[in-house]
């Protein structure tokens, strides 16, 4: 459904001016020695935390960096899965997925992508005694589903029935990608749900810039973004943390969400891109993305993804005419807004290369794949 609420204006001369913050989550998969993919049917999740208990801990991140209820994600790296319960709620396991990365809050974007490249250097320095590597895709090109087994006990029910997140959890399994954060000073909770709206209004034309999962189930899948097609509609493309008192959205997916933490309040979290291979295509999507937050042009909202929009992209990618052309008009927009603010315009032109070329991660994934290269543990016969 479209919303038909007017833009909510900045209301300064000078939006250019406006002070932006930035972090990344990067969700990595995993390659075995070999090249096999490794995921939850051959590696444990005590085989990962070890891996993750022989890199730093540093106090200085927790102000930014949520820890959770069961205190998995203790640093800026943390195996990511899908938890079990018990009847009371113990934790009794948890099937890995892979390993995500984030950052600590920054003050630039250069700041946030130097960060993801240092800490998967540190990451993948640690995986290698164990026959691990990390590797990029978006989703699992073996293993399509996660089969939830044993189904969930009565306190699981409750547990995951809560919030369309919670209910959609599993969905994840299969799926690799970044959430990119950012905040814009002075943002009021009424501007951050326009913001929100405005990007999922406008993620069909957003993400193909980042596809990178061809493959399903051991083959090539006719399309660039199977994450896109299989979590669209299930899942947010865009998520705002409110304060508390703030009014929440009521949609399925969320839209809105309350803080956890302090550093959560006033956040933007763009969920929708496939993980990329290259941190510079992150920073130059979060420049971006401060475009579309300072634009006051664009008059497009919704509270929920387009499925159907997000499905015909994730099969066309930018070689339809259309979409190439929608893509082109939100960097146009962003280039607009974005005056002034050299380092985010000098990223924009690279992704506006990018774009110029029809260029997504898929496509050289997919040439490599029929050279009979190996591919994130596939190889053509």
């Amino acid at each position: 459904m479209a919303d038909r609420s007017a833009p909510i204006p900045f209301g300064g001369r000078h939006v250019q001016d406006r002070a932006f913050r930035y972090g990344i989550e990067h969700e990595c998969a995993l390659l075995h020695a070999d090249g096999r993919f490794a995921d939850y049917t051959d590696t444990t999740f005590d085989e990962l935390q070890r891996v993750i208990d022989g890199l730093p801990e540093d106090p200085g991140d927790y102000p930014d960096l949520r820890v959770g209820d069961q205190g998995i994600k203790r640093k800026r790296w943390y195996v990511e899965g899908y938890e079990r319960f018990d009847d009371h709620g113990g934790l009794v396991r948890c099937d890995p997925k892979g390993i995500e990365v984030r950052t600590r809050i920054h003050d630039s974007v250069d700041a946030a992508v130097g960060a993801l490249r240092a800490d998967l250097a540190r990451l993948d320095g640690a995986l290698a005694p164990a026959g691990l590597c990390t590797a990029v895709v978006a989703f699992n090109p073996i293993r399509s589903e996660y089969a939830i087994e044993p189904p969930l006990n009565a306190w699981e029910r409750g547990h995951r029935l809560g919030s369309p997140e919670e209910r959609t959890a599993h969905v994840h399994m299969s799926t690799y990608g970044p959430d990119l954060n950012l905040s814009c000073a002075h943002l009021d909770a009424a501007g951050l749900v326009d913001v929100a709206r405005k990007l999922t209004h406008y993620s069909p034309w957003l993400v193909p810039l980042s596809f990178s999962s061809p493959f399903r189930d051991g083959a090539p899948s006719g399309e660039l973004s199977v994450r896109t097609a299989v979590r669209t509609g299930q899942r947010p493309a865009a998520l705002v943390f409110l304060a508390e008192g703030d009014e929440q959205v009521a949609s399925d997916p969320s839209l809105t969400q309350q803080a956890r933490i302090p550093a959560e309040v006033g956040r933007i979290e763009f969920k929708a891109f496939d993980a990329c291979p290259d941190p510079a295509l992150y920073g130059e999507l979060l420049s971006l993305l401060t475009g579309l937050v300072l634009d006051e042009t664009l008059g497009g909202r919704r509270t929920t993804p387009d499925a159907a929009a997000h499905r015909h992209v994730a099969r066309a990618g930018l070689a339809d005419d259309e979409v190439h052309a929608g893509t082109g008009a939100l960097l146009d927009a962003a280039e607009i807004a974005l005056a002034g603010r050299a380092a985010d315009l000098a990223r924009l032109d690279a992704l506006r290369e990018r774009w110029t070329r029809r260029e997504c991660p898929a496509v050289a994934m997919l040439a490599a794949y029929e050279a009979g290269e190996p591919v994130v543990g596939l190889r053509r016969a």
